[in-house]
């Protein structure tokens, strides 16, 4: 099974349904089941190939756009002309002194501009904040309002946004079989996940993979969305990317957050974008430049082999090496087996 095939079918049981169909069929007989191959706990990339992309960069607009666009001639993503991309950005919280919690406007316009120039017909940026419920608060406050004006960009809030119910496609979460998507996220014909490059106090670092948890509906699943960290945090993030997951990464690496994360830690330089088109690959690369060992990372390790690689040896590392890079970042104490 190539690459693309296993992601269709990881997504949703039927590996020819768009996303707009998925809405009808969602709302009428669709019962959607885990699919046979698509779960699993071991640490096995289990042949799968990928690559990722680490790319020098600061927050000057024209390197920012420079080394996207030549983050996306090494990896492309999906072909976006002519469709509607959304860029799920990572707001998670009003700003905190010398806390860089969100994902750089900087770099979501940059990435808007160079989907822009692929021939995109329409670049939406979303998120649904885990512990503000005014979204655009978070906007004005970290001056990405302005920037939005200036590229004449929407923006969307998945948390208070016409939802959708979706089959839990991953089953771990066993008591949980429906999740509530955002529908514009549903309507999207290509997604970028573009986090910030953070550690997390509970699931160890916070990337491509763990942003999908802003996709869902607050108004279903409440703020700051603890009942999947109840039942396991880990499992969520599994769940997640088996029912609806994103197309592409892009990963604000300039400046991270180290420590008590993903709002109560530090800034740290890293000065990269991480960029690619399987998640487990990405996030893989991110966390060995921030120290991070990915086969300690619970989430991590259940996704290799299932919808991709996160071993050094099956991921082919375009741009930087990581040895050029690589910058470990302060984790808790009580993580310290994360390190490596």
């Amino acid at each position: 099974m190539t690459e693309t095939t296993m992601n269709r079918a990881c997504r949703h049981p039927d590996a020819l349904l768009k996303r707009r169909d998925f809405l009808k069929a969602a709302a009428g007989t669709a019962a959607a089941a885990a699919m046979p191959g698509c779960a699993g706990v071991l640490y096995s990339d289990g042949g799968w190939r990928a690559g990722a992309a680490i790319l020098r960069a600061t927050y000057d607009e024209s390197i920012l756009l420079e080394a996207i666009e030549a983050g996306l001639g090494l990896i492309e993503p999906p072909d976006v002309a002519g469709k509607r991309v959304l860029l799920k950005v990572n707001l998670v919280d009003l700003p905190r002194d010398n806390r860089p919690i969100v994902t750089d406007p900087a770099v979501i316009a940059a990435a808007a501009e160079a989907f822009r120039r692929r021939g995109a017909a329409e670049v939406v940026v979303a998120d649904g904040p885990a512990l503000q419920r005014d979204a655009w608060e978070i906007v004005e406050a970290v001056g990405l309002a302005g920037l939005l004006d200036e590229q004449h960009l929407t923006f969307v809030d998945l948390s208070t946004a016409d939802l959708a119910a979706v089959p839990n496609a991953g089953g771990l979460m066993g008591d949980l079989p429906t999740l509530y998507y955002s529908r514009p996220v549903l309507e999207a014909d290509v997604i970028v996940s573009m986090p910030k490059m953070k550690t997390h106090h509970w699931a160890g670092v916070s990337l491509a993979m763990k942003n999908h948890f802003g996709m869902l509906s607050g108004l279903a699943h409440g703020w700051p969305r603890n009942q999947f960290h109840v039942r396991n945090l880990h499992h969520a993030v599994i769940d997640f990317i088996h029912t609806l997951r994103a197309d592409y990464a892009i990963i604000d690496g300039v400046v991270g957050l180290e420590g008590d994360g993903p709002v109560r830690g530090t800034a740290v330089q890293a000065g990269v974008l991480v960029m690619g088109s399987n998640l487990p690959a990405v996030d893989a690369t991110a966390a060995r430049i921030m120290g991070v060992r990915p086969e300690a990372v619970d989430y991590l390790r259940m996704s290799a082999g299932v919808f991709g690689p996160i071993g050094e040896a099956n991921i082919t590392q375009l741009g930087e090496p990581i040895a050029a890079v690589r910058r470990p970042f302060r984790l808790m104490p009580h993580q310290w087996a994360l390190a490596g």
